[in-house]
């Protein structure tokens, strides 16, 4: 079987890997494809010397003062759905676009493995890309297991020429980002960071050859990537202008990241953020990714995050994530539609009587 992208039945080149599986273990299918997607490649003014001359991006990073912030309209981010929030239902990813439009979201952020399994099938991958504009869905993002960042060479290049096609398959839908997550040195022994920053700059250079960023994400259970400043001195160290985080909530609850670290974050270099919430217990030790929460409904500090977001510059979509199973009993519809509405809740919880709080 074949795509426009060369022959994907065979399985030859795939690789699987166990690290992060806790957020699937109520599914049958517990294994995942190293591969992944994202959205919108802004620059990380952080990240470079940028000897090439000025970011391709650098004249539309505005700069956010208290005057300009009230001189906006009234904050707002774009809504999207993480289709992990549904792999409890088992859909196939068509019917995600049409689940995630008919209950109201602006954009959708795609699981790898679903897009894989939609290709095998044969499935087209422009098709899909139609599906979504029909829909009136962007694609802001897709999520993958990809082992990019392995100390292991063979494990590492093996994993990087599924990125090439997995960024490929994301410039065909649309979107220009990639998630680039720790799964590959989740359980690893603690790497160096600057070896981690080599890696992930030649994953944006090779992004450069589709149009596509990757987002280097943090995992707050991960041994290597799991607190917002380990990222911010990868991406600064990778010296790549195109540089960009992609954080979470949860992920920076259980990681132990103060929500002040959002401060040292020029948001206008994000793509996506993960929006969800977490309950007081159990303890941020034990606490898994079945835990998360609709937004408002747990003990997150959700206003205080979005406000700093927005003060950082961050205009980028907010994507809903959660793995919890009780959610999953419900009626699909119903699901999503509450999870959009919290969202918006959350929303417009964190700006009502809002007036800029940063520095000139």
């Amino acid at each position: 079987m074949t795509s426009g992208f060369g022959p994907i039945g065979s399985k030859v080149g795939r690789l699987h890997t166990q690290e992060g599986v806790e957020i699937l273990q109520a599914l049958p299918r517990r294994d995942f494809v190293l591969g992944g997607a994202s959205a919108i490649p802004l620059s990380m003014a952080a990240a470079s010397d940028n000897e090439g001359g000025a970011s391709p991006r650098e004249d539309l990073r505005p700069q956010y003062s208290p005057v300009a912030l009230a001189a906006e309209p009234r904050p707002r981010f774009l809504l999207a759905l993480n289709t992990g929030s549904i792999l409890g239902y088992k859909l196939d990813v068509m019917a995600q676009v049409k689940l995630a439009a008919e209950a109201g979201y602006e954009g959708i952020e795609l699981w790898i493995r679903d897009l894989e399994q939609f290709v095998e099938g044969g499935g087209r991958v422009e098709d899909l890309r139609k599906c979504l504009d029909d829909h009136g869905l962007k694609l802001v993002g897709a999520i993958n297991f990809n082992a990019w960042a392995a100390d292991g060479d063979v494990q590492r290049e093996a994993a990087l020429e599924i990125f090439r096609r997995d960024m490929e398959w994301v410039a065909t839908l649309g979107g220009s980002a990639i998630a680039a997550a720790p799964a590959g040195i989740y359980q690893a022994p603690p790497l160096d960071l600057h070896r981690i920053a080599e890696r992930y700059r030649y994953l944006l250079e090779l992004g450069e050859n589709f149009g596509v960023v990757p987002q280097l994400e943090i995992w707050g259970g991960s041994t290597n990537l799991r607190r917002v400043s380990e990222a911010l001195f990868v991406a600064a160290e990778a010296a790549h202008p195109q540089a960009q985080l992609l954080l979470d909530v949860f992920h920076m609850y259980k990681g132990g990241s103060s929500p002040e670290a959002l401060r040292l974050v020029n948001g206008a270099t994000m793509t996506n953020f993960h929006i969800n919430d977490y309950p007081h217990e159990p303890d941020r030790k034990s606490i898994r990714d079945s835990h998360r929460i609709f937004p408002g409904d747990g003990v997150a500090p959700l206003t205080r995050m979005l406000r700093t977001l927005w003060e950082s510059g961050f205009r980028g979509s907010l994507a809903l994530e959660l793995f919890n199973q009780d959610y999953w009993k419900r009626p699909a519809a119903e699901m999503v539609r509450e999870g959009l509405a919290k969202m918006k809740a959350a929303v417009e919880k964190a700006f009502e009587n809002y007036s800029p709080s940063i520095g000139v």
